[in-house]
């Protein structure tokens, strides 16, 4: 068995308007070393190989057709 563990995150252009009211209510509570805040998700699966390379290709299909919206985020795959 592979853990396969995806971070998904915004492209450095797009607006993170999450992370901008994290950073917001962080400068509230008086966190004021705080210089910007992107917010992502993480996704982690357990494959049912122990190939690598399919797993890496299975997944990166994944993150293209339904993890990851590619237009307007970039994706990392880390098998564990």
């Amino acid at each position: 068995m592979i853990k396969a563990i995806v971070n998904v995150s915004l492209k450095a252009g797009v607006l993170d308007s999450q992370g901008k009211a994290v950073h917001h209510a962080l400068d509230s509570l008086h966190f004021s070393g705080v210089s910007n805040v992107r917010v992502g998700k993480q996704i982690i699966l357990e494959l049912d190989t122990e190939d690598k390379t399919t797993a890496m290709a299975d997944v990166t299909k994944m993150c293209e057709e339904l993890l990851a919206n590619t237009v307007i985020e970039d994706y990392e795959i880390e098998l564990v």
